[in-house]
């Protein structure tokens, strides 16, 4: 990354950083976009630049591209293989990199707010959509076969992220958060490969 991204990188993380604290203090609809850019020290265009609407300022640090991760795919990997590898890793290295502070912030500003919980609704079922496009082209066929793999993958996704955040604002120490998100990662796929006889279903 030259230094002209790293700039662009560090204002971006500046604004989300002032607007989190401040959506935190006083609550979402209280604080205006203006008010964000001052406080970060930008000209509001130059927010809009990084941010193109309000609600984007929360809900871009929670997004994630499935999509491109399964169509940046290494040859020979199957979608769900790459999947598995991504939150694999990301569980192995990112525990110890969270900032507690600012995920719980973020958990608290988002569920305190119903705009913004539409918002986010909006992002997964994005999410859900991408996906089913990117694995239509990895395995060309019946639409709705992608659409429901796709469905099946965000709900499992979205639903080990949660345990995750219940867990560390329950107050539980991040290095035995960070353990057992592993294993879910390791349960969520075996699900999503295997279905419910990985747990020894006997029905």
């Amino acid at each position: 990354m030259g230094l002209r991204e790293r700039k662009k990188e560090q204002t971006r993380r500046r604004i989300a950083e002032v607007a989190l604290r401040l959506f935190d203090e006083r609550g979402y609809d209280a604080v205006t976009v203006n008010e964000i850019a001052e406080a970060a020290g930008v000209a509001k265009v130059t927010l809009f630049n990084y941010f193109p609407t309000k609600d984007c300022l929360v809900t871009e640090g929670v997004k994630d591209d499935l999509a491109a991760i399964v169509a940046g795919r290494p040859e020979g990997v199957t979608p769900l293989g790459a999947l598995r590898e991504h939150y694999r890793a990301q569980a192995a290295q990112g525990a110890g990199e969270v900032d507690v502070e600012s995920l719980l912030a973020t958990v608290r500003v988002i569920s305190s707010s119903p705009a913004l919980m539409g918002a986010l609704h909006g992002v997964r079922m994005s999410e859900r959509y991408e996906l089913a496009e990117a694995l239509k082209e990895a395995h060309p066929g019946d639409d709705l076969t992608a659409q429901l793999m796709a469905a099946q993958i965000t709900a499992a996704v979205t639903t080990v992220q949660e345990a995750f955040f219940q867990r560390i604002a329950a107050g539980q120490p991040l290095e035995e958060a960070g353990g057992r998100l592993a294993g879910d990662v390791e349960l969520a796929f075996d699900l999503l490969e295997h279905g419910l006889t990985t747990k020894g279903d006997k029905s």
